[in-house]
C-alpha cells in the first residue's frame, strides 16, 4: 500500500517538474553514480561498478539525445557529453579511480552553470 502511493507520489513530482528542475535532477543523478561507482571501486564491487557507470552513461546519452540543436550552445554540449562518455568508457575499461576524481568536477561544474542559468532566466 505505502509504496503504490510513494510510486504515485514520485509520478506526480516528475510530472510537475520544469525543464530546468529535470535537467538538475539528471545532473544530480549522474553525480550520484559517478560517486557511486568510485565507492564501489574502492570496495572492489565490481558489479556495483559497472551498474554505476552504465547508468552514467545511460544518463548522459539521455541528455545528448533531448539536445535542441537549433541553438549553438547544443554543440558545444554535444561535444561536452562525447567527452564524458569517452571518460565513462576509460573508466570502465580500466577501473581507474583517476578519471572519476576528473570526470565529477567537470559534471558539477556544468550543473551549477544550468542550475545558474536557469535562476537568471527566471528573473
Amino acid at each position: 500500500m505505502f509504496r503504490n502511493g510513494y510510486e504515485q507520489y514520485k509520478m506526480q513530482s516528475v510530472n510537475t517538474m520544469t525543464r530546468s528542475e529535470m535537467l538538475l535532477l539528471l545532473y544530480d543523478e549522474l553525480i550520484k553514480r559517478l560517486t557511486r561507482a568510485q565507492i564501489a571501486l574502492g570496495d572492489k564491487n565490481y558489479d556495483l561498478f559497472e551498474k554505476s557507470v552504465q547508468r552514467s552513461r545511460d544518463i548522459v546519452h539521455y541528455l545528448d539525445q533531448t539536445l535542441d540543436m537549433e541553438y549553438q550552445i547544443s554543440y558545444e554540449l554535444r561535444r561536452m557529453y562525447e567527452f564524458f562518455l569517452f571518460e565513462l568508457s576509460r573508466l570502465q575499461a580500466g577501473r581507474n579511480p583517476v578519471v572519476v576524481d576528473e570526470l565529477k568536477p567537470l559534471v558539477a561544474d556544468l550543473r551549477d552553470a544550468f542550475k545558474e542559468a536557469s535562476k537568471s532566466a527566471v528573473v
